[in-house]
């Protein structure tokens, strides 16, 4: 008889907090007038927004665990697992596409890299090494092997025209690949490298399997008040391991340093354990409503987003008295929010006012049961 599992709500509220934290620093009023922790940083070094993608690689990889262990309990074979994998794998990298080109759709330069694809492909590759290998062991050797191989790939592999070792912007071997197979399909800001790109994917799959190693530890047979105190136990001593490693290799987002995957997943462990001992253990839950609502259509309210922002923002213009045309985002943004503060405060409100209008979408989806499973 299968095991019954108690669903892991702190889960879902990390989950739904993270993807609130997405919305909010993809939409500012004006990209003019942003508070720095609200921006990634500019080369190395961490910021507030920093820590959002790797948390949601390192969800996926706890949520991934966790259902897989309770699809086997039901009888599902490894080869219906992988079925699944492959599907939901495919339609997020296409939805992921969808976005990118969306809404003039020119292939001839549409960016093929992006945030969907790249959890798409983290979330296969990890769902392979979690479908493919025994022990714990093994998990940890490939994640292991991942962060140094990359490290000695960065450090140790000449770069035609710039040298060895070289980790400066748009000038180590991370760019040069995407250089050589993304050319013309790279984010528009650099259009030189992507930081989504091909090599740097390598360690941001090593963030989702520190999820992978959290999700079996959850499974384990500690009490729950143990697992809080391990987890936090666990996610200081990578904080102090990354610190110690930037002086080597600086944490960095944009080409997702090892030091930056283990640093991200020390806060990961650190930010959960609270979230786990709040909801999980000690059982306040009332608070957390909100983020449970929005971790339920994770993906979905994601995508959703990035959708409403671009149509307003780029499809959707008005034209004025003088001629001219303005964005219907720009427009609301003039007239709405910029005379209630300074410029900075202003668009802080504005990414506050977008979060709740996602928020009222995800609670309605909620109230009707309607979850959308990717």
């Amino acid at each position: 008889m299968a095991q019954q599992h108690e669903r892991l709500v702190s889960l879902d509220a990390f989950r739904g907090a993270t993807i609130a934290g997405m919305v909010l620093v993809n939409n500012p009023g004006t990209w003019s007038a942003i508070y720095p922790q609200l921006e990634h940083a500019e080369w190395n070094g961490w910021t507030f927004t920093d820590w959002i993608f790797p948390f949601f690689l390192w969800i996926v990889g706890v949520s991934l665990t966790l259902s897989f262990t309770a699809r086997r309990e039901r009888g599902d074979s490894r080869t219906q697992l992988l079925r699944q994998v492959i599907r939901r794998s495919i339609i997020i990298f296409a939805i992921g596409l969808f976005l990118a080109g969306f809404p003039y759709f020119n292939f001839s330069t549409i960016r093929i890299p992006g945030v969907l694809q790249r959890i798409a492909v983290c979330y296969f590759t990890a769902s392979l090494i979690v479908l493919y290998t025994k022990g714990l062991r093994v998990q940890i050797m490939w994640l292991v092997g991942l962060l140094v191989s990359y490290w000695l790939i960065m450090k140790l592999v000449p770069v035609p025209g710039i040298g060895v070792g070289v980790m400066e912007r748009g000038r180590n071997f991370s760019a040069y690949v995407d250089g050589l197979f993304l050319s013309g399909h790279m984010w528009g800001q650099t259009k030189t490298w992507d930081p989504e790109g091909i090599v740097s994917t390598l360690p941001a799959i090593a963030t989702t399997l520190f999820g992978v190693l959290t999700g079996r530890f959850l499974q384990g047979t500690f009490t729950k008040e143990e697992k809080t105190s391990w987890m936090f136990v666990a996610g200081n001593v990578l904080l102090l391991l990354g610190a110690i490693l930037d002086m080597w290799l600086p944490i960095n987002k944009s080409i997702w340093t090892a030091s930056y995957a283990i640093f991200m997943a020390g806060w990961a462990l650190v930010c959960f354990a609270m979230f786990y001992w709040l909801i999980d253990v000690r059982g306040y839950r009332r608070w957390a409503t909100p983020f449970i609502i929005l971790g339920m259509n994770a993906i979905a309210l994601y995508s959703l987003s990035e959708f409403i922002g671009k149509l307003y923002a780029i499809l959707i213009t008005v034209h004025r008295p003088d001629g001219t045309e303005i964005s219907v985002q720009e427009l609301i943004f003039n007239s709405v929010f910029l005379p209630l503060a300074s410029p900075i405060n202003a668009s802080l409100i504005f990414a506050v006012c977008f979060v709740l209008f996602i928020f009222s979408i995800a609670w309605v989806m909620w109230r009707n049961k309607w979850f959308i499973k990717v």
